[in-house]
């Protein structure tokens, strides 16, 4: 049996999606479920302006021969990107089934651009690209609950896991320091919201590892910030395992992959009571939700960091995997 995945966002990209996509194909093949891709390396494509990172597909218009070739008995679209939008032109057209997933809050990053293109309008766009799909892969519950009142039906939460082999605690421990160490890890872009991190006054160090758009101002405006790019493998779990929180400022995310990866390395997470943290984050026990993200940073210092462990060891791919693989539809279109 074989799965097409059809996905805009894949490597060089480093961002959740990716990271998601890349451990739940490895799971899926253990299963013996064969896994085509078809990403922006296989087309022509042009930097996204602003984000030189993330690449544009071009000659879309050979898509349908991609997709034919792929013999493929189920096809899951994962973005709602250029390659996304031609695949669901095609595959409706052509009648195929086929399952898609909600995997970042586009509307609210735009509107954070463009302002006068509304929320709602981008969730209208939202709508229409996901209505076709037999069953929509969200990220958690309260996700699920906020797209139903865009009218989003047939959705599934399938959550996300973490590598615990990879993240893991280097044996630091708990409680205030004399010099406690805050991170944040991910894109630098606007909609990230990483200023609000900067902006606090808290003891100590704050690190950020990632890159982005935004860096080059920020690096400039908080000088005292140690900034050191984007960090992989084991390199990225030692900054997570040493550092005594993780902030996580973020409005927008529709789950936030990185609190778990912290968590796994025993590092509790400050963020906002908003969607993603709440789904992710156990008040008092993992970390600290609080409109005022400077109370939450210093009150998640006590945290056990073994129950952070713990909770992420309860996490694994191979369950997100799983509810991916039971919710594909035979593709079972006699229109090619």
């Amino acid at each position: 049996m074989k799965l097409l995945l059809i996905t805009d966002a894949w490597e060089p990209q480093t961002n959740g999606v990716v990271t998601t996509y890349k451990n739940v194909i490895h799971e899926l093949q253990k299963t013996g479920l064969e896994v085509q891709l078809l990403h922006p390396g296989c087309f022509r494509n042009i930097p996204l302006p602003g984000y030189n990172e993330i690449p544009l597909s071009l000659n879309l218009w050979s898509i349908g021969r991609h997709i034919k070739n792929s013999a493929a008995d189920f096809i899951h679209v994962a973005v709602e990107g250029p390659l996304g939008l031609a695949a669901r032109h095609y595959l409706k057209r052509k009648n195929f089934r086929f399952t898609t997933s909600f995997h970042t809050r586009f509307p609210e990053y735009i509107n954070k651009r463009y302002p006068f293109i509304s929320i709602k309008a981008g969730y209208k766009f939202m709508h229409w690209f996901h209505r076709p799909s037999s069953r929509i892969m969200v990220t958690t519950r309260s996700m699920k609950t906020d797209l139903q009142q865009y009218g989003f039906e047939n959705m599934t939460v399938w959550g996300r896991g973490v590598d615990t082999e990879l993240f893991k605690p280097n044996g630091k421990m708990p409680g205030i320091k004399n010099e406690p160490v805050f991170l944040y890890a991910g894109r630098i872009a606007v909609e990230k919201n990483v200023e609000d991190f900067l902006m606090l006054d808290l003891p100590g160090r704050k690190v950020i590892v990632g890159d982005g758009p935004s860096r080059v101002e920020l690096e400039n405006k908080y000088p005292q910030v140690e900034f050191v790019g984007y960090k992989y493998g084991a390199e990225l779990a030692s900054y997570f395992a040493n550092a005594d929180v993780f902030v996580f400022p973020s409005r927008t995310d529709t789950f936030g992959l990185v609190m778990l990866e912290a968590m796994a390395c025993g590092t509790p997470t400050a963020a906002y009571p908003v969607t993603g943290p709440i789904d992710v984050v156990n008040p008092g026990v993992t970390g600290y939700l609080n409109e005022d993200l400077k109370k939450a940073a210093l009150a998640a210092l006590s945290l056990d960091r073994n129950k952070c462990r713990k909770h992420a060891e309860q996490c694994s791919w191979s369950a997100c995997a799983n509810k991916l693989r039971e919710c594909l539809v035979p593709a079972n279109s006699q229109n090619i």
